[in-house]
């Protein structure tokens, strides 16, 4: 499902590569920015961060050195930029520890991925709407566990998929606006920092708008609200898009024929088959981001002022989290765009359940389609 989709590339080890060398260059600027630190060394660790010649597979296997990738980065970014500027290597990571680099850059990372999926959901919603709205007075038969129950619309059903993945586009646009940096220094009092007479506060501010990031009233090493707050939007975020797979594989099987996705998928030993391939990796991923979260969720048991593994177990499952999202948001885009519907078999399959009062039924559907498609889309970061 992410395979070759834009979250694919904002997740990858390339992309958090990018993001610890942006969050490295930007805290120098940020020191400059208050007088801290030359301007001069700023413009040259940015520079030098901007170079290519970063490798990521390398620093990953110098990492178990030290326990995290930021260590044998900052090492290789001080000699790139003491090439470039004699002198200026020992402003790179001044008063940082290594998790205020890796928190960066991670929420750098959710932000651009949340980015590419609100625009998927709004999307996805706009396509929704347009299928209540052709459909509202589509007659159907309401199912209740697994049995015809009494008529409803399938403009009814397309506008509740729309409640939800709206209501999942307003959670990803409400976390990405509250996305903090890190800065605490070696144990979150930011200490380093005061002791070069810098403004603790006035730095995180500084850091925080270089970024384009919020800045936290407190440093969150082991105060993990930010990557919970991620966890639920994105299990929630899944989970909507997983209705909607669900109810296109029950109404697209052969014995049903209600709806088809309008490119399934071939099977390699039947070839008569046209798999509802998108929703199932929907499903799939609907199955998947839960248990994601549920080790972020985990790791907010974080002992100390800096937690021995419970940070470290974050790095995996929330990268894998907004790739699974991102890419269910973008196949949920097309799904929703592409829907083939066909009301003369749903007319068939009520008729065959001899459910009574369709009239009423359609009615009241039709009024609620109707309040459901007043509900617009919540803007988007950056407008």
């Amino acid at each position: 499902m992410s395979a070759g989709s834009p979250a694919e590339a904002a997740t990858g080890d390339g992309a958090l590569l990018r993001a610890m060398l942006d969050a490295e260059a930007a805290l120098p600027r940020a020191q400059a920015e208050i007088g801290e630190v030359p301007r001069r060394a700023a413009e040259a660790v940015t520079k030098a961060a901007g170079l290519d010649g970063f490798d990521a597979r390398g620093l990953a296997l110098r990492a178990g050195a030290g326990g995290n990738p930021v260590i044998p980065l900052v090492a290789d970014l001080r000699a790139a930029v003491s090439e470039l500027s004699p002198g200026d290597g020992e402003f790179v990571h001044r008063g940082a520890a290594s998790q205020d680099i890796l928190d960066t850059a991670l929420m750098l990372v959710a932000a651009r991925t949340l980015d590419l999926i609100a625009v998927d959901l709004a999307a996805t919603a706009a396509s929704l709407a347009t299928l209540a709205d052709r459909h509202r007075t589509t007659v159907m038969a309401a199912r209740t566990l697994t049995q015809h129950a009494v008529p409803t619309t399938f403009g009814l059903k397309a506008a509740g998929w729309r409640a939800l993945v709206l209501d999942a586009h307003d959670r990803v646009v409400r976390v990405r606006a509250t996305l903090p940096v890190q800065l605490g220094g070696a144990a979150g009092t930011l200490a380093a920092f005061e002791a070069d007479g810098t403004a603790g506060e006035e730095l995180v501010s500084a850091y925080a708008a270089e970024l384009g990031l919020c800045a936290p009233q407190l440093p969150w090493h082991v105060l993990r609200t930010p990557v919970a707050d991620l966890a639920g939007a994105l299990a929630f975020c899944a989970g909507a898009l997983g209705k909607v797979a669900a109810d296109v594989l029950v109404l697209s099987r052969t014995e049903v024929g209600e709806v088809a996705e309008g490119t399934g998928g071939g099977s390699s030993s039947m070839p008569h088959k046209n798999n509802p391939v998108r929703s199932v990796l929907l499903a799939s991923a609907a199955r998947q981001v839960p248990a994601l979260a549920s080790v972020l969720y985990a790791s907010m048991a974080a002992e100390d002022e800096r937690p021995p593994g419970a940070w470290h177990a974050e790095w995996s499952p929330l990268r894998e989290a907004l790739r699974l999202c991102g890419g269910a948001a973008r196949g949920a885009a097309v799904l929703c765009g592409e829907l083939s519907v066909f009301p003369a078999r749903m007319r068939g399959n009520l008729a065959r359940g001899e459910l009574a009062g369709s009239a009423g039924c359609v009615g009241a559907a039709e009024g609620m389609v109707a309040r459901a498609l007043e509900r617009g889309v919540s803007g988007l970061p950056g407008h």
